[in-house]
């Protein structure tokens, strides 16, 4: 039978961090979407961010120890990689079997060439609750996202306790 572009799986991806409203936003989306999910092919991202090496350079002036610089990107590494093996396990708990994938880069630009690249059709993330202030601030991934992602994003956001 010949499978034309109507029979591909979709894509969907579902980007974390570190934060608890990134793991509820894991477990609303499996909790939710079961039935939507499916048929779909489930995509766990993590960005890990540029290192700001400033205060390292800073403080030894101006030379920094390479093995120092590679360690310090190596844990950044590990981190996120336990990061996603947990998210996996959550996800086979639900009966779902994801791929993870992780890239270094400003978070926000990270998540939407991935998602261009990867051709991803939904695009799920979490939402931290900043306040205007924080947002003008720290910005926000959300944000961006909802407004440069090339697909559909749904933005979780966590009840107020």
């Amino acid at each position: 039978m010949d499978q034309g572009k109507g029979s591909e799986k979709k894509k969907v991806m579902v980007a974390i961090d570190e934060s608890e409203s990134s793991h509820y936003t894991l477990q609303w989306y499996l909790d939710k979407l079961r039935d939507s999910i499916a048929d779909s092919d489930v995509i766990i991202f993590t960005a890990q961010p540029n290192s700001d090496l400033g205060y390292l350079f800073a403080s030894s002036y101006g030379t920094a120890p390479m093995d120092l610089v590679a360690s310090i990107q190596e844990n950044k590494k590990k981190v996120a990689l336990l990061l996603l093996d947990k998210a996996k396990d959550i996800c086979a708990k639900h009966g779902v079997e994801a791929e993870t994938l992780t890239e270094i880069g400003d978070p926000k630009e990270a998540i939407c060439e991935a998602v261009e690249r990867l051709n991803v059709q939904l695009l799920v993330v979490g939402s931290h609750n900043r306040g205007p202030v924080q947002r003008a601030f720290l910005g926000s991934v959300s944000n961006y996202c909802v407004h440069n992602a090339k697909c559909p994003v749904l933005v979780v956001k966590k009840p107020a306790v």
